[in-house]
């Protein structure tokens, strides 16, 4: 029979530092952390060949003492704790283990000198042996290199990857870090056999959606909305800030999405569930928004001590969280949804976003666009074309009337006055200061969408049909179990469910706009989201109303006037005012843009007037 027996501390320490350093990046990460912590205004990050040779961060913080320096080399021991409340934490780094890991699988060196010390200390520490310790030479700050990461442990070492993949793992670190404080100087260099290359370089105290604008990409900030949203809980005040791009603005992964919760990056899946909320009916499936959100909740309402490299949180109120999240996405992106690439002037988005979002239509507009046959691909009004003869065109088979007289003077009107239309397919408009080109067809599935919403018809969708006979759907026990305690939740969505033995659900009713739904491809579905992003947020259900939601979406597109339709120009003048009074009308339900404008600029450019 095998013996317990107790493991050297120096392999003790390797498998501890398994935890927290698995890469350079790890390490890094660690390190800026401290700096942070320390109360840095400036932090330079040196790698050389991407931190498998050596890494170095340099801070001008409150330094140490010699004495201070050898504590932080034990175990377990930090300054980040004033007393046992470990649910009450405030700083990023706080277990106390970064650096005595470090040690023990590489050459670390601390040099420290606090402000009111005429000289520093400096202590270096090799594969977890002290190999010197003494007085140094320093300006106030801190200073730690990291060299021959891995050396004495191969079985770690041959598992790292390319120079570039681990450079490009510590940029993500010192990126992310510096979006949460933009009021810290951030630089980080790269280099090989003496040649170093400048990567990121911030300056002190920068305006947020300058610093992320700046981090993220250029185009980022005249292609997002500001958020800024508070809500009280128990505890006290929750706070959402940030940038949202525009669902025009979008990229083909996931990577460009920036989240951080009291200042801390995570990539945690309630948050990016929260974040697919937000955009669902505004993107395709096959695409992602970019963003960077902050926010801010109070200690007790969020548990930070969940990961070893705490990239993950768990909430109090996790369905809360993300409910807020949801809606304060959805309100910013319905004011600022009008912007194109181009975009209109701030002077004119003011003015557009100070009009009322009208739950329908006027009664001349609503004439206009309830009298059609959208569906048709024959026109039924409208001046004929020069070549157009009796018997070339059906005669028409609605009815249409007189919209509203339009000025001459767009100056009101952001979206400006319809001259006329291309290919039967784009609506022509002359604002003030430019052209505006629409997608009739974009344009117009946004407009019924949005309509379909404000008069019920997601609850309608939501009806139940109850099923002449019950389904019974077999599945693995374990989600069937996930299924069970959501069915509360579902049946509000007009999913009704329930047990059926140990490993079978029975399906007794279905929302009416999915009846013909594959019960069992549903309730699959259903249970792989749930076990994905956690019971806590009700995703089972959350799931159903994105689904309901991209039936409205299909509706909607089906509904709406098709590309090829020739439109009068009363009806185009009625198209481009209701979206000015609708909001997301910027984009398609499937994250196309509806509009672009060439300002006047541009145009004489073209011509050379320029």
């Amino acid at each position: 029979m095998t013996k317990i027996r107790r493991l050297p501390s120096d392999l003790v320490d390797r498998i501890a530092a398994g935890e927290v350093v698995e890469r350079p990046a790890a390490a890094l990460k660690e390190l800026v952390e401290n700096a942070i912590d320390a109360g840095a205004r400036r932090i330079d990050v040196a790698l050389t060949d991407g931190g498998l040779t050596r890494l170095e961060v340099t801070d001008d913080g409150c330094g140490m003492i010699a004495e201070e320096i050898a504590l932080a080399l034990e175990r377990h021991a930090t300054s980040k704790l004033p007393d046992d409340a470990i649910e009450l934490v405030s700083t990023l780094g706080f277990r106390g283990e970064a650096l005595p890991s470090i040690a023990s699988v590489a050459r670390l060196t601390i040099e420290s000198r606090v402000r009111d010390s005429s000289e520093g200390w400096k202590r270096v520490v090799d594969h977890g042996e002290i190999v010197e310790d003494g007085p140094a030479a320093l300006p106030p700050g801190t200073r730690v290199r990291v060299e021959q990461l891995f050396a004495k442990v191969p079985a770690r070492r041959k598992f790292l990857r390319t120079p570039r993949s681990e450079y490009i793992a510590c940029l993500d670190i010192v990126r992310r870090l510096a979006m949460a404080r933009p009021e810290i100087a951030f630089t980080l260099t790269n280099g090989a056999e003496g040649k170093s290359r400048t990567a990121l370089s911030t300056q002190m105290d920068e305006e947020l959606p300058t610093r992320v604008s700046q981090i993220v990409a250029r185009e980022l900030k005249d292609n997002a909305v500001e958020i800024d949203l508070a809500r009280e809980t128990p505890h006290g005040t929750m706070r959402l800030s940030g940038l949202a791009g525009l669902p025009t603005f979008n990229r083909g992964v996931a990577d460009h999405q920036y989240l951080f919760v009291n200042g801390r990056p995570v990539k945690d899946r309630l948050l990016v569930g929260a974040v697919r909320g937000a955009y669902s009916d505004m993107l395709a499936r096959d695409r992602h928004a970019v963003l960077a959100l902050f926010l801010e909740l109070p200690p007790q309402d969020v548990d930070v001590n969940v990961h070893p490299a705490k990239t993950e949180v768990r909430f109090r109120d996790a369905s809360g969280v993300r409910g807020f999240i949801v809606s304060g996405l959805r309100q910013a992106l319905a004011t600022g949804d009008r912007r194109s690439a181009q975009g209109p002037d701030r002077t004119a988005m003011e003015r557009w976003q100070a009009e009322p979002v009208a739950a329908e239509p006027k009664p001349a507009l609503r004439s206009i666009f309830e009298g059609r046959d959208w569906t048709s691909s024959q026109s039924t009004v409208g001046s004929p074309r020069a070549d157009w003869k009796p018997q070339d065109q059906a005669l028409p088979t609605g009815r249409a009337e007189w919209a509203e007289p339009m000025p001459e003077d767009s100056e009101d009107y952001p979206l400006g006055i319809a001259r006329g239309q291309v290919a039967n397919t784009y609506i022509v408009a002359e604002s003030k200061d430019g052209l505006v080109l629409v997608d009739q067809h974009a344009a117009h599935e946004r407009l019924v969408l949005e309509r379909l919403k404000a008069s019920g018809a997601g609850e309608a969708v939501a009806r139940s049909q109850a099923l002449l006979v019950p389904d019974v759907v077999e599945m693995d026990e374990a989600d069937c179990d996930r299924l069970e305690e959501a069915a509360e939740g579902l049946a509000r969505y007009g999913l009704a469910i329930e047990r059926f033995g140990p490993s079978a659900m029975l399906v007794r009713a279905v929302p009416a706009a999915i009846a013909k739904a594959d019960t069992g491809k549903l309730l699959a579905d259903l249970a792989d989201d749930i076990a994905k992003h956690g019971q806590q947020e009700e995703s089972g259900s959350l799931l159903l109303a994105e689904r309901l939601e991209y039936v409205l979406a299909t509706m909607a597109c089906h509904g709406s006037v098709r590309a090829g339709r020739v439109l009068s120009v009363a009806e185009m003048n009625a198209l481009l005012r209701e979206m000015e009074a609708t909001p997301r009308s910027g984009q398609c339900n499937h994250g196309r843009p509806t509009w672009v404008k060439l300002s006047m600029e541009h145009v004489e450019k073209l011509f050379g007037r320029h």
